[in-house]
């Protein structure tokens, strides 16, 4: 199902496990978008609707995303250590290297495209090196968002309990300001 931005998400603070994989479908997207739009552009001037689709997409990864992995490192990753399932544990630690790694990949490919912007071209060793690093990102997030959703967001609602999961989504709401249903 294609993501409409501006629609009501399928989820709000109050279901906060399902409000972060719909996150992943945000995520998904952007990404999609500056890949689609480096292949489809790649050697030529960019396009008004090329350049705002760009702008977009490192607006999201600049403001929205490091606030869904303050979301997980914050809020809900500290619960579900405090449950001492080894597993779980495991799988937090290397979730924790890729927020590290996208991190990096993103600065990479923000300059890049920033370059992008200023020159309206990139030259051929630029063009490659953000090919290269949205393929990373790619890769990186394939395997880390199925972790999270198949795995981790399934085993919190198994082990926290209602109210820990409350509180994760009440923390959400105010890292963006915003006020929950039920407090």
């Amino acid at each position: 199902m294609p993501l409409q931005i501006g629609a009501a998400p399928d989820h709000d603070f109050d279901e906060p496990l399902g409000l972060l994989s719909d996150c992943h479908r945000r995520i998904e997207h952007f990404l999609d978008i500056l890949i689609e739009t480096e292949r489809h552009a790649a050697g030529v001037p960019l396009t008004s609707p090329q350049r705002g689709d760009l702008e977009a997409s490192l607006r999201y990864f600049a403001v929205a995303a490091p606030k869904h992995t303050a979301d997980e490192e914050q809020s809900l990753f500290p619960r579900l250590r405090a449950v001492s399932d080894p597993a779980v544990t495991h799988a937090l630690e290397l979730l924790e290297r890729d927020h590290d790694e996208a991190e990096q990949l993103h600065a990479t490919v923000d300059h890049l495209v920033r370059q992008w912007f200023a020159h309206n071209m990139l030259d051929a060793a630029e063009a490659r090196a953000l090919r290269e690093h949205l393929a990373a990102l790619r890769h990186l997030y394939q395997q880390h968002i199925c972790i999270e959703d198949r795995d981790v967001f399934p085993a919190a609602a198994r082990l926290l309990s209602a109210t820990q999961i409350h509180e994760v989504g009440r923390e959400m709401a105010e890292r963006r300001m915003l006020r929950t249903q039920k407090g």
